[in-house]
């Protein structure tokens, strides 16, 4: 497997010519994950006012029991990736995932009202999302040749992003239709869900090149790889210099006051941002190497921590989402094409698995920093903290990554 231990992950510039044209596997892969995000996004779009305003939770019990379940979700992602290389069945692993997630709709359906039924119907979906997302950016990694990665990753989030703009309208159409019958929306998700399943289960291919090994612990397992070390490294200290989107959201709504009823929207434009760049973005790493695009993409973030540290105006309201979609964009695929070809294919799941669970706890403890400076300190001098860090970490994190491969050592495509 090329570069699977020479250290240097980044794919050499494309030839004049040469295929770009994505797999099926991909394509696919992303129509599951369109299908499942308009199923769960259906179900998060509601859920708050159902279990609040509908069951009475009080907003405590609420995020308590939200963040619970999503702070397990990072973890379940390490079993996910064991079991998958570990069987090389990284499709059979992330078709369980999927379902898993698509019966808890079911549960919620079922649970009327009763709380030991709904914790059961979360946990359930989070158990799915955990399990399915490292086999899933394994069967990319492993259906495309290395000079592509970018690219498919890009295609890939495209489609997922689509999904996820689509389940809160699909959700509100519902609940019009329906004078507000959570039941339906619950309905509609499950059957959503299933299609997903089932789109899995007819198009999506098995990973071939994938052998079964042995169990291996995680030091003779993907940490064995220097490079991917580096990687991990990289992205964990760049995750603890990111704050999280909620709060920069409130940061904008409170430098302009912004009405309640509009917080909810302001993440459209960040989601839409990510839409449109994610394949030109995926490209982009391709050619020209995914190192820099993704240090690229936290320098953006930079920008909108800086954009927020300046006098807060309407056209913050453009600059702040349009910066948060250049950031994804630029990072969440290509963070995963970065790392792939650096692992050897039976230990592909579980390596993408530990990066992911890295970079999330790492996320969480960045925000939960934040807060608390915001809270001791007061809001502009823990931004400007932020921005301190973040500017450090990415000096860092352009030291830490290892270096690209020189383009006379392009492989051969498969």
């Amino acid at each position: 497997m090329y570069l699977a231990g020479t250290g240097r992950p980044d794919a050499p510039p494309h030839p004049l010519g040469a295929r770009r044209r994505v797999p099926a596997t991909v394509i696919a892969l992303g129509a599951v994950s369109l299908v499942t995000d308009v199923s769960s996004e259906m179900v998060a779009a509601v859920l708050p006012l159902y279990l609040v305003l509908g069951l009475g939770l009080s907003p405590l019990q609420f995020g308590l029991l939200d963040g619970m379940f999503n702070a397990a979700t990072a973890l379940v992602r390490l079993l996910g990736g064991r079991l998958a290389d570990r069987g090389a069945h990284h499709k059979r692993i992330a078709g369980a995932g999927y379902l898993f997630s698509a019966l808890s709709r079911l549960g919620l359906l079922l649970a009327g009202g009763a709380a030991t039924g709904i914790a059961a119907s979360l946990a359930a979906d989070r158990l799915g999302k955990g399990v399915r997302t490292a086999p899933r950016d394994a069967l990319i990694s492993l259906s495309c040749p290395p000079q592509t990665l970018g690219q498919a990753f890009g295609v890939h989030r495209a489609m997922d992003t689509t999904g996820a703009l689509l389940g809160p309208l699909a959700a509100f159409a519902v609940l019009w239709a329906t004078a507000d019958a959570y039941d339906a929306v619950f309905a509609v998700s499950f059957c959503a869900g299933l299609l997903g399943v089932l789109l899995l289960v007819l198009y999506v291919p098995s990973a071939a090149r994938a052998a079964p090994v042995p169990p291996t612990s995680l030091r003779r397992g993907a940490l064995h790889a220097p490079a991917f070390r580096r990687i991990l490294y990289a992205a964990c200290l760049l995750g603890a210099a990111t704050i999280g989107d909620s709060f920069l959201y409130l940061l904008l709504q409170r430098g302009l006051d912004l009405s309640p009823a509009l917080f909810p929207l302001l993440p459209l434009g960040a989601a839409a941002g990510y839409l449109l760049l994610a394949v030109p973005a995926g490209r982009i790493a391709d050619r020209v190497g995914r190192r820099p695009l993704f240090l690229a993409g936290h320098a953006a973030l930079l920008g909108a921590y800086a954009v927020l540290l300046l006098p807060v105006s309407r056209p913050t309201v453009v600059a702040i989402p349009v910066l948060l979609g250049v950031f994804y964009a630029s990072t969440d695929g290509v963070l995963m094409a970065l790392a792939g070809p650096v692992l050897p294919a039976h230990r592909r799941a579980g390596g993408l698995a530990v990066l992911q669970t890295g970079q999330a706890l790492a996320r969480l403890l960045g925000a939960a920093g934040f807060g608390a400076a915001w809270t001791f300190w007061g809001q502009e001098p823990a931004l400007w903290t932020a921005a301190l860090v973040l500017a450090g970490a990415l000096v860092a994190a352009w030291r830490i990554l290892p270096a690209p491969a020189p383009a006379h050592d392009a492989p051969e495509a498969p």
